[in-house]
């Protein structure tokens, strides 16, 4: 394992795609529940003008836990690719009367796509570079469990994500395809607010 800051985090990233000019570089971020993906990406965001950010659970919300990457790929990384806007109201948004839309503003200089199951074959081509965020599990649960709580109809939720993610997981193996793989807990001593821990894959 070893520490790194943020900009030299960006610029391994960027350097796995340099041929990008006219859109923004697609950066997948992808993890278990409650690895730290959410956190990563925040602060990569904040260090990165014109970040933009989207979240699969946006994109998957009420329709499927895996079976979203063609939603993704024709709503979202297109338009990108193009160098385009994107303003994407789901199918089941509008189905459920969800307010609003996924935007990512024209310009953006990078964009963080995150989400457990991002880093995935089919998603590969539209990708630029991509992060694993790994972790202890039993550590990752209890972060869920006080994000989300522990009542009987989430326990549920957990067992049915669970029940199609392992065999998404085994199949897919990000923790081989990723550019960088960062150690999502970890006693090595670093600074959160600026600095990751990288390690070695290790599968779940």
């Amino acid at each position: 394992m070893a520490v790194e800051g943020l900009p030299e985090l960006v610029r391994r990233l960027r350097g796995a795609a340099p041929g990008v000019t006219g859109r923004p570089a697609v950066v997948a971020v992808d993890g278990h529940g409650g690895a730290g993906k959410s956190t990563l990406v925040e602060r990569l965001r904040a260090s990165v003008a014109a970040s933009g950010v989207v979240h699969t659970d946006d994109v998957a919300w009420n329709h499927a836990c895996f079976d979203w990457a063609d939603l993704l790929v024709d709503n979202v990384l297109r338009p990108l690719r193009r160098g385009e806007a994107v303003e994407f109201r789901p199918p089941a948004w509008v189905g459920h009367h969800r307010p609003g839309a996924i935007r990512v503003p024209a310009g953006a200089d990078v964009v963080w796509v995150e989400g457990t199951g991002v880093v995935r074959e089919d998603l590969a081509p539209w990708t630029d570079a991509s992060i694993r965020v790994q972790g202890d599990l039993d550590e990752q649960r209890r972060r869920l469990v006080a994000r989300d709580g522990d009542s009987v109809a989430q326990r549920r939720h957990v067992a049915g994500w669970s029940a199609e993610e392992l065999p998404f997981m085994l199949r897919e193996q990000p923790w081989r395809k990723a550019t960088v793989v960062v150690a999502g807990t970890t006693g090595l001593d670093h600074d959160p607010a600026d600095e990751v821990v990288t390690a070695p894959p290790v599968a779940p």
